[in-house]
């Protein structure tokens, strides 16, 4: 069956797992980015997590508040951990120093995985979509992963302005 699923995944599907794969890897070596850079692959996660939710089971209340619910609950844990002592922010230039993290690759990896998973799954048996635990589990992993790449971003904005009320300093994360 496994086998199956497989060569009947559009070959789209297999090009944008080498992008995801591609931009994962990216994050795994330090590197300098923007507030700007280091905030667009977050909300484009986080728009693709929601946009695999609303395809997938609807527009329906319940679903969105699951979703919503989890994306805020990732989020307030995440932000309570801190940042890596190398996550520098320098006003200015108004750029980053961010280490390597093999962080960003599973989250992306984790959400691929998730959309492929429930989109094989509603496939096969298009029913699922509408029952209960499947749809409300699934609104919930998504919005977790949401709720992650959400406090990723918001932590480094909250380092930003942190810092930005100290002109010419450069200060660890």
């Amino acid at each position: 069956m496994l086998n199956q699923i497989l060569i009947h995944t559009p070959r789209w599907v297999w090009l944008l797992l080498l992008a995801l794969l591609w931009l994962g890897l990216s994050q795994a070596v330090s590197r300098s980015a923007s507030l700007r850079r280091s905030t667009v692959m977050p909300l484009a996660m986080i728009g693709l997590s929601l946009y695999g939710t609303v395809t997938a089971f609807g527009g329906n209340s319940q679903v969105l508040l699951v979703w919503l619910g989890a994306v805020a609950l990732m989020a307030s844990a995440v932000m309570q951990l801190p940042l890596s002592d190398a996550c520098r922010y320098d006003p200015a230039t108004q750029r980053f120093t961010l280490p390597g993290s093999w962080v960003p690759l599973m989250l992306i990896l984790g959400l691929f995985a998730t959309k492929y998973v429930v989109g094989a799954a509603t496939a096969m048996q298009p029913t699922l979509a509408f029952d209960a635990g499947f749809s409300l589990g699934f609104s919930a992993l998504y919005g977790a992963f949401s709720g992650v790449f959400l406090a990723r971003a918001g932590r480094l904005w909250r380092l930003a302005m942190q810092i930005d009320r100290l002109p010419g300093t450069i200060v660890a994360g």
